[in-house]
């Protein structure tokens, strides 16, 4: 298996969301060698740091920072069931049969942000195969199945000039918490 090409700037979306996540253990899916991992634990959230890749999930190891190694793909069963998390992180990885646990995952008042490559991203490079390539929106068709109510925070989908260039969706979600009369039913940003 190949080991995954390092990352080392977070992305600017995760930066942008990771602040809204309420206290408690953050998810990062398909961490890499943890470059969101340091953000969220520097937010001062115990970080669940989940990779098949054993070699980048050794990149991960910090104070607070559980790593576990898992190939979530082949049929392999979700690791977590009944579990939940205040945030919910997967950046440049997309398996479809994992949207439903996510969401299932994200607890009363948690944020899942997520970044991947989508339709068109063939003309730029790798990938380029289009059950890796997310379809025109369908992060959003996916919160619509999710039957959790949860609200956008925001969402993209279309060109990106970053290191190089990438058509990429990208979306931040939240699940709302029960008993809130704000008519948001989620916490805002300092509450």
């Amino acid at each position: 298996m190949a080991a995954h090409a390092p990352l080392a700037a977070p992305s600017p979306w995760v930066l942008r969301f990771a602040p809204l996540m309420p206290a408690g253990e953050v998810l990062d899916l398909a961490c890499g060698s943890g470059r969101h991992v340091r953000v969220l634990a520097a937010l001062g959230h115990p970080v669940l740091a989940v990779d098949r890749d054993a070699q980048a999930l050794a990149a991960c190891a910090a104070s607070g920072v559980t790593t576990e190694q898992h190939d979530l793909e082949n049929g392999a069963p979700w690791p977590y069931p009944g579990r939940e998390f205040a945030g919910i992180v997967v950046t440049n990885y997309l398996h479809r049969p994992l949207f439903e646990p996510l969401f299932k995952a994200l607890a009363p008042g948690g944020v899942l942000v997520y970044e991947t490559f989508a339709a068109g991203n063939g003309r730029f490079g790798k990938p380029s195969n289009p059950d890796f390539l997310l379809r025109p929106g369908e992060l959003l068709e996916q919160v619509g199945l999710s039957g959790g109510g949860m609200r956008i925070v925001a969402y993209e989908d279309g060109y990106l000039d970053r290191p190089g260039p990438a058509m990429i969706q990208r979306i931040c979600v939240a699940r709302p918490m029960p008993g809130r009369d704000d008519g948001q039913g989620w916490p805002l940003q300092g509450e």
